[in-house]
């Protein structure tokens, strides 16, 4: 297969990727569908798709808020897939668009974080040159949408950085037969030595059959198993000697799936892989592989200096894992960002543990940037259907751990609510993913939680000591929270954010930080990292994650520089962040 799909979790041979060169017209008046130009033969100004226009890898880097606009690209569709069905695949377009093929409308998508595909079977044709056409909608002043740390404000401020409009994330297009699969949820059996497959069809025929082949890392085949085609039943392949994932041994098995009609033609081959882990909590603790493990994570927001939400390469996915790691991180929170599926992949081969969490920011339900009134109900009626088309793609991923739907939901509305809320969305997550722990909100203000989630920035160890040290465990609101607390895994999921900016290196932008007063020195700033870690790690606590990798824009808080360049040695990242109690196998 492939190595290069977008997806590599799900992936066909027959694919044809669409980056690259397209054009597109800005629509301030938002009169382009009055002017009819979904019927564009191509608009004037180029841009280098996936990158957002306010990107520098786009070639525009308009920066400005962007409310509406228009993109075109010819997609020369092969001859050979004529009579087969086109799946148009997005990995992200922010926020709300409208999809035409050859001037007819295709289909439409809500969510500027979540993937979606459109069938285009019936307005395109194979072995014919076909217009695409989006219109797209950003109104992120609208406090309906949620944008996560895309800056409400014209210029960049505080936590809040350079925004994203539109295509974002990789475009494909894929043909498969009528009989074919569209997804197929693998569960990890570790104390049984099993993966249970369950496929989802996109149609059914009598007779046909659902066959899954596992084959070892070099791809000789292992084991196969097959049965008829029935919506909801499940496929077992037991191992003999199974082999496990973990950090440092991330083991992947490769699968192959199969959809065999009643004369016995293959009708549909999809690729993909399997780890065989365990993760679930015990007394207080992470328990990976049924061995207790503590966490040691870093803030991870996934921003780029010329790409924004878009990584400039493959390359610098696997870049940022392997500087997390070489800093003495065994993880992640992949924060307030979707992350693309391929560096899921790369996590996934190099055992790297992630909580994956919605950029929920934005919801005007919790009051973080406007008071004025908003379309409660819309805001969230978009969030879920986001929420499970992320989950229903990501969750066979091995290096994913956990789920975090919400952060730091402060300054509600309406607290009971807002209990209401966060204890709906947890439960509908575990309901998709019973697998996984959830975090109900990352830090505050908890309502039903896996995970006794907390933030705290103190720059001092003695009084972050004494804050983690508070009975029986530390709230940021305890008058309202602590009736959620029940013993759960107490996880420092924010804390440090230490300012240091290298000699010789100029400051981002005037305003740039870091919590609380910068060290003097590199000396200085390297022990507040120790002693602030120290704290964590003796605090009782079952993980910490540390504020962040990298700077992004004006908060220069990262572990590394912006543009990924080192602040500190190697063997002084690793003497502070590999740091764990005595207990953690991992």
């Amino acid at each position: 297969m492939n190595c290069l799909h977008p997806n590599p979790q799900f992936a066909r041979e027959t694919f044809l990727l669409l980056n690259g060169n397209w054009s597109c017209r800005f629509d301030p008046g938002k009169s382009g569908a009055e002017r009819q130009w979904e019927q564009s033969r191509g608009f004037e100004t180029a841009i280098n798709v996936p990158y957002c226009p306010e990107s520098k890898l786009s070639g525009i880097g308009n920066t400005d808020f962007i409310e509406c606009m228009w993109y075109h690209r010819v997609i020369d569709i092969p001859e050979k897939w004529a009579g087969k069905v086109l799946l148009l695949h997005f990995g992200g377009v922010d926020y709300r668009c409208n999809i035409f093929i050859n001037g007819k409308k295709a289909g439409s998508h809500t969510g500027g974080a979540s993937p979606f595909t459109v069938d285009i079977t019936s307005f395109a044709e194979a072995g014919k040159k076909n217009d695409l056409v989006l219109e797209v909608h950003d109104e992120q002043r609208s406090h309906n949408q949620a944008y996560g740390k895309q800056a409400p404000w014209y210029g960049s401020k505080w936590y809040s950085y350079t925004r994203t409009t539109g295509i974002w994330s990789s475009v494909y297009l894929e043909c498969c037969d009528e009989l074919s699969l569209t997804r197929c949820r693998i569960v990890p059996d570790m104390d049984n030595g099993a993966f249970h497959f369950t496929p989802e069809f996109r149609s059914m025929m009598k007779g046909s059959k659902f066959k899954v082949t596992l084959s070892d890392a070099n791809g000789a085949e292992l084991y196969a198993a097959e049965r008829a085609v029935c919506p909801g039943a499940t496929v077992t392949i037991e191992l003999d000697s199974p082999e496990l994932w973990a950090p440092g041994t991330p083991y992947l098995y490769k699968v192959k799936y199969e959809l065999i009609d009643s004369c016995g033609n293959k009708r549909d081959e999809v690729f993909s892989y399997a780890g065989l882990r365990k993760f679930h909590i015990e007394k207080g603790r992470f328990y990976l592989n049924n061995a207790p493990v503590f966490l040691r994570m870093v803030l991870d927001q996934g921003f780029y200096e010329e790409g924004l939400w878009t990584a400039p390469s493959d390359e610098a996915l696997v870049q940022d894992i392997l500087l997390a790691q070489k800093a003495g991180f065994n993880g992640a929170r992949l924060h307030q960002k979707i992350f693309d599926p391929r560096y899921h992949y790369h996590a996934d081969r190099l055992g790297f543990l992630t909580f994956g969490e919605f950029p929920d920011w934005g919801m005007g339900f919790w009051q973080h940037f406007t008071t004025e009134p908003c379309d409660v109900y819309r805001s969230f009626r978009d969030y879920f259907s986001q929420w499970r088309e992320v989950l229903e793609r990501d969750m066979n991923h091995p290096s994913i751990i956990g789920w975090t739907p919400f952060n730091e939901t402060r300054a509600y509305r309406d607290l009971e609510e807002h209990r209401r809320i966060l204890s709906d969305v947890l439960r509908l997550t575990k309901q998709l993913d019973p697998t996984r722990p959830v975090c109900d909100s990352s830090g505050y203000i908890h309502a039903e939680t896996d995970i006794w989630s907390v933030h705290n920035y103190a720059q001092d160890p003695a009084v972050l000591t004494e804050k983690l040290a508070k009975e029986p465990v530390y709230c940021a609101e305890p008058e309202i929270e602590l009736q959620a607390y029940k013993g759960q895994p107490y996880f420092v999921a924010e804390y440090g954010g230490v300012k240091y900016i290298p000699e010789g290196r100029t400051p981002w932008a005037k305003d740039s930080w870091g919590y609380g007063t910068a060290p003097a020195s590199r000396e200085e700033t390297l022990k507040r990292m120790y002693d602030l870690t120290a704290v964590t790690v003796n605090s009782g606590a079952a993980g910490f994650c540390y504020t962040q990798l990298t700077d992004i824009e004006q908060e220069q808080n990262g572990v590394y520089c912006y543009d990924r360049s080192s602040k500190f040695t190697e063997a002084e990242l690793q003497s502070i962040f590999s740091q764990k109690p005595e207990w953690s196998k991992f």
